[in-house]
């Protein structure tokens, strides 16, 4: 199938964004010859790209030219120079992240229909995960570094929570294990959600009813009154041009740039429209709002020597623990690098070893929201993301980390982990008070690049929900959202497999009404 330059015009659905819930939905909606879907995806194909399709280079991309780098604002309390990383490619954050895949838990999405998502607590979603194309595997036994065994062993022993063997097998509350990814461990290469669903086609060319538009941006829908009919773009070259949607526009661009699409095409908050002199065209305030993110802090250690050089992509074991026996699911979460991630820790004047580990403490539901907002009229500004780390007034984030740190050197110090360390680099050994220990967790906190919630789901009368359990959008027509965005409270597991069965069920809905 080849790609197309922006010249066709007319499309039964227009798609924005190719990334991990755009491509499922491009492809389940062209299994019916007679429908007509543009995808427009602002970077190019992963096709033939080995520093993408190959799942243990997804560091190499951070930062690179397959990256659009939001930041995020000052952060009193937090780390004001995290970047935050949004994939410019085919398949969106699906072939830039680490793939680590979970079905989200049954406290995950009844938390949703809690909050007004009807139709989307756990009994009617988890049939989604079934229908998922992805190749999602455990950690394959080549990949199973030594060091990485010996941390299972050592958190097993330390915490005294049971071992995984799959986390997708059942619900868990805690374990130790192996993570699931979405990858073919034969040759390392990603099972991302244009891998699976769409290079088929596209290498096959069996679905003259779906056009690409790589490298094209969208910058501004195009509204009749309350109804889509379609999406202003540029291509690569400057031409500009509008593709128009028949039956609907669909906005998968991810909860960065589906709130920015949305607030530039006039729909948001009015004040702060009006303050741009953007024309208000939909008064909706819940746009940019609920800004949700996994903060996570690290711990480093430098090793003896060498680590072995086998892994999939140096983060493949991990440990989730409940510490609140109320909790529905997990309440602190460690991911363990077999690499020295000290990026932020560098910055305050710590050193990188040449050999070490890193164990990241991370909040699976963190209490603090942010906003994204609009600083410029002009589409080509980045919106401004204020994160609002650890501001929860009850600082259940902060001490979250606090207790994450403490966790971490029990691990550390416990055979048969222990025998491989030689000191610890940061914090160090002598930050021990958990003033101390609160000051250092929260400057070199980062991201685990999950942003969700800014055009949140919930019930019609909720005035600051963005979409309905439909996934329309308040108040307008012919036009819905599918992507991290509408997630109405944070997952507490990574969050791509929920992306990938909003998509599904989406296509669902979009297939329904047609």
């Amino acid at each position: 199938m080849p790609e197309k330059s922006v010249n066709t015009y007319d499309y039964d659905y227009v798609i924005v964004g190719g990334g991990t819930a755009g491509s499922v939905i491009a492809s389940r909606l062209t299994q019916n010859p007679d429908v007509t879907v543009a995808v427009i995806e602002g970077g190019p194909s992963d096709i033939d790209r080995d520093d993408v399709l190959t799942l243990r280079r997804w560091l190499g991309l951070l930062g690179g030219d397959l990256d659009y780098g939001y930041t995020t604002t000052e952060q009193p309390r937090g780390n004001s120079h995290i970047l935050h990383s949004r994939a410019k490619v085919l398949g969106g954050c699906s072939s830039h992240n680490t793939l680590i895949s979970f079905k989200p838990l049954p406290g995950d999405w009844d938390e949703w229909a809690a909050a007004g998502a009807e139709g989307w607590d756990h009994k009617a979603m988890d049939p989604y995960f079934g229908k998922l194309r992805n190749n999602i595997v455990a950690v394959d036994e080549k990949d199973r570094n030594a060091i990485a065994r010996d941390f299972v062993e050592a958190a097993l022993t330390a915490t005294g929570v049971p071992r995984v063997d799959g986390f997708n097998k059942a619900p868990f509350k805690d374990g130790a294990g192996f993570f699931d990814l979405a990858y073919h461990p034969e040759n390392n290469k990603r099972s991302s959600a244009s891998v699976a669903y769409l290079h088929p086609h596209m290498e096959a060319g069996d679905r003259p009813n779906l056009t690409l538009l790589l490298e094209t941006w969208a910058y501004k829908l195009e509204m009749d009154g309350t109804r889509a009919r379609g999406v202003h773009v540029r291509s690569k070259d400057g031409v500009e041009s509008l593709i128009s949607a028949r039956r609907e526009v669909v906005v998968c661009a991810g909860a960065v740039d589906t709130p920015r699409l949305l607030m530039h095409s006039g729909i948001g908050p009015k004040a702060d429209l009006e303050k741009l002199g953007i024309p208000v065209l939909h008064d909706l305030p819940g746009v940019g709002e609920n800004l949700l993110d996994h903060p996570e802090s690290v711990i480093v250690w430098e090793t003896d020597g060498p680590i072995p050089d086998n892994s999939a992509m140096d983060s493949d074991a991990g440990l989730f623990i409940q510490r609140d026996p109320e909790a529905a699911g997990p309440d602190l979460m460690f991911h363990f690098y077999q690499i020295p991630f000290t990026d932020n820790p560098e910055r305050l004047g710590y050193e990188k070893p040449e050999h070490g580990v890193s164990m990241t403490p991370n909040i699976p539901k963190p209490r603090s929201r942010g906003r994204l907002y609009l600083t410029s009229a002009d589409p080509e500004d980045k919106p401004a993301l204020d994160f609002r780390y650890f501001t929860d007034e009850d600082d259940y984030d902060g001490r979250t980390l606090v207790d994450g740190i403490k966790i971490a050197r029990e691990i550390a110090k416990t055979e048969p982990l222990a025998g491989w360390l030689r000191r610890e680099v940061c914090p160090g050994p002598d930050v021990v008070s958990d003033e101390e220990l609160s000051e250092y967790a929260r400057k070199v906190a980062h991201t685990v690049y999950h942003p969700a919630g800014t055009c949140r789901m919930g019930a019609n009368n909720d005035e600051l929900a963005v979409v309905d359990p439909e996934l329309r959008i308040r108040g307008l027509e012919s036009i819905r959202i599918a992507d991290a965005s509408v997630f109405p409270t944070m997952p507490a597991v990574n969050p791509m497999i929920g992306v990938l069965m909003v998509g599904e069920k989406c296509a669902e809905l979009l297939g329904g009404d047609a």
